[in-house]
């Protein structure tokens, strides 16, 4: 009995002192799981890159180049579940972080000096697309949530629209990415069709670029479809597209009382308040009246910024792409999709006449 006393007692000491050793072992494991999954989302996102660079897939960009990857991933390889902290890391911050330094293309200034006028356009064609959109996506009997984040996408700036309001309408991860994933190629569809169209209209360099401007769906679509207008079409064009950039906060705070009122949250629910949205307006204020201002930059830095912006925001869209299923999406995207480019077409006609 004695000696089943002493073995005994050696034996819990060493269960005591080598429990913490796990603990202590696992937190490096999982710290380093949860950079190798960053890592991954970092290695798509620079494959994305290089995807975009190959005639074909140039036009369609790095963003969509990079979600089509994950998407790809994920179908045929599965969720990689050991790298799923660093991958929710990737799709959750890094987008926040995204959306913050995005506000660095905003130059509030211009803005509100020189295009006072054309923010009532941006107005009526953001509440002109979520309307049709939902409208259609109704008769449809299309997904109402991500219909809506497509309405959103088409009327204010696209890729960033859409992540700055899923959070607020509740949205799924999966449905996030596919929106994403659907504007950036109707985007560029709409963005190229124009370009070919451009010589054949009877519309000035000035008033092209304003049909560009408060139509198109994302700053780069905008970008690639007024180029071939000269400086002023192409500088009018950025200047109605960031009207709709600016729009895009009060946006967010409209949804975020609809969403309450309505019912579309399941009772006792808090929404998160989106402080992404200050972070923004803070980086819009700074690169609009400090940065060129009071602290010198130069064209270079802004291009950095601007590229660095999109690497991160393509990195989040990996994140959020590797968690669709295309099984599930096959005939929960079609219709929004359908929805989405009625909508595109309509404003595109609309504005045409308007301008």
């Amino acid at each position: 009995m004695a000696t089943q006393v002493k073995s005994s007692v050696p034996l819990n000491e060493s269960n005591a002192s080598v429990q913490p050793a796990k603990n202590n072992e696992s937190k490096p494991a999982s710290f380093s799981l949860w950079i190798a999954g960053i890592a991954f989302t970092f290695f798509i996102a620079l494959t994305g890159y290089g995807l975009a660079k190959i005639p074909g897939f140039q036009q369609v960009g790095p963003l969509a180049c990079s979600i089509l990857i994950a998407v790809a991933y994920r179908h045929f390889r599965g969720y990689p579940e050991a790298l799923r902290s660093g991958i929710q890391f990737s799709a959750k911050r890094l987008l926040r972080l995204a959306i913050i330094l995005y506000g660095l293309k905003l130059n509030i200034d211009v803005v509100l000096n020189q295009g006072l006028g054309l923010l009532v356009y941006d107005a009526g064609v953001i509440i002109f697309a979520i309307g049709v959109t939902m409208l259609i996506a109704k008769w449809l009997k299309a997904d109402s949530s991500l219909s809506l984040m497509l309405g959103v996408g088409t009327g204010v700036c696209g890729a960033a629209a859409i992540a700055a309001v899923s959070p607020i309408v509740a949205a799924k991860d999966e449905d996030t990415a596919i929106g994403v994933g659907m504007i950036a190629l109707v985007g560029t569809l709409f963005a190229i069709a124009y370009t070919i169209l451009r010589p054949f209209l009877p519309l000035s360099a000035v008033e092209y670029g304003m049909w560009s401007g408060i139509s198109l769906h994302e700053i780069a679509h905008v970008a690639l479809a007024a180029a071939p207008a000269g400086q002023d079409g192409l500088a009018i064009a950025l200047l109605a597209k960031l009207g709709r950039v600016l729009l895009l906060v009060p946006l967010c705070f409209i949804l975020m009382i609809w969403m309450k009122r309505s019912g579309k949250i399941q009772s006792g629910t808090k929404i998160e308040f989106p402080w992404f949205l200050i972070g923004f307006l803070a980086m819009s204020v700074f690169g609009s009246y400090v940065l060129g201002t009071s602290i010198p930059v130069s064209e270079a830095f802004h291009n950095g910024v601007a590229n660095i912006t999109t690497f991160v925001l393509t990195m989040a869209m990996v994140g959020l792409g590797l968690n669709v299923n295309l099984r599930a999406l096959r005939t929960k995207a079609a219709r929004p999709l359908i929805a989405m480019s009625i909508t595109s077409i309509l404003l595109s006609v609309l504005s045409f006449a308007l301008v």
